[in-house]
């Protein structure tokens, strides 16, 4: 059952999403090759508590981390790690944070020094394709709308479209009703309604959309070992239309990237 937030709920929702945002926005000055993922894991947990909030991960599912750091082939769910970060590697960092008993949860994926070209398009299109999904979530819509944009639009490049992992509705609680898969057809699904917020979080495949997990019983990567990228917003419909509560501006400003994310979003969803 899909369950609606009040106007005052999603605000303070916002602010949850915003502490994941900012804490987002301070790891990207950190992301450098030489440093570990454990370190920024370290720097996150104290971030999101100084904020006041908790982390939004740590002991759910029996999760060890603040963070979710996925490196490279990694799709999502890597686990922090004591391997440094080196010149031309991707990692997804996927952050959450619980405020005002609500949760925020989003992801960017980082570039580390100069990487390949062919990655960099990876990411970009991913990127983009999150919005073109978001697009979608008005009333009157379905799952199956949403899916349908990030697939075919993920796919019209070439790339490999993740089936066993989905976005989700969020609130009170992590993962609530509905499910938001990557992929799918106009028309079905359950309908959009007022109020409703969710997780929207392409993951996409350079190659194969085909996946494994690994032993940790948490990473998962891609089957040929080829790079995959993860953004993630969070998303609320108002007055019959999608509006961000997370954003990628603090991120923006730290990497001193050329961006206005709210007019590339209202560019995006018109």
């Amino acid at each position: 059952m899909i369950i609606t937030k009040s106007r005052e709920e999603i605000e303070l929702m916002r602010e949850a999403a915003l502490v994941v945002s900012k804490t987002l926005g301070m790891l990207a000055t950190k992301v450098k090759p030489g440093v570990t993922t454990n370190e920024l894991n370290t720097l996150a947990e104290a971030y999101i508590r100084e904020q006041g909030a908790v982390p939004g991960f740590l002991g759910l599912y029996d999760c060890p981390s603040t963070l979710l750091t996925s490196v490279n082939e990694a799709v999502v769910h890597g686990l922090p790690t004591d391997v440094p970060l080196k010149e031309g590697d991707i990692v997804s960092i996927d952050c959450g944070a619980i405020k005002n008993g609500f949760y925020g949860d989003h992801a960017y994926t980082f570039e580390i020094g100069e990487v390949a070209l062919e990655t960099k398009k990876l990411l970009q299109i991913t990127k983009e394709s999150l919005y073109v999904g978001i697009r979608e979530l008005k009333t009157g819509n379905r799952v199956g709308d949403v899916g349908f944009s990030i697939q075919k639009y993920c796919e019209d490049h070439g790339y490999g479209v993740v089936r066993e992992l989905v976005g989700h509705g969020l609130g009170r609680k992590m993962h609530e009703d509905p499910e938001m898969p990557n992929y799918g057809r106009r028309g079905r699904g359950k309908k959009f309604i007022e109020g409703m917020t969710v997780a929207i979080e392409p993951m996409i495949n350079l190659g194969t959309r085909r996946i494994t997990q690994l032993p940790d019983g948490w990473t998962i990567v891609t089957q040929d070992g080829k790079p995959s990228a993860h953004f993630e917003h969070n998303i609320a419909i108002i007055d019959g239309a999608p509006q961000l509560l997370s954003t990628f501006d603090y991120v923006y400003e730290a990497l001193g990237i050329k961006s206005n994310e709210e007019d590339e979003f209202k560019v995006k969803v018109q």
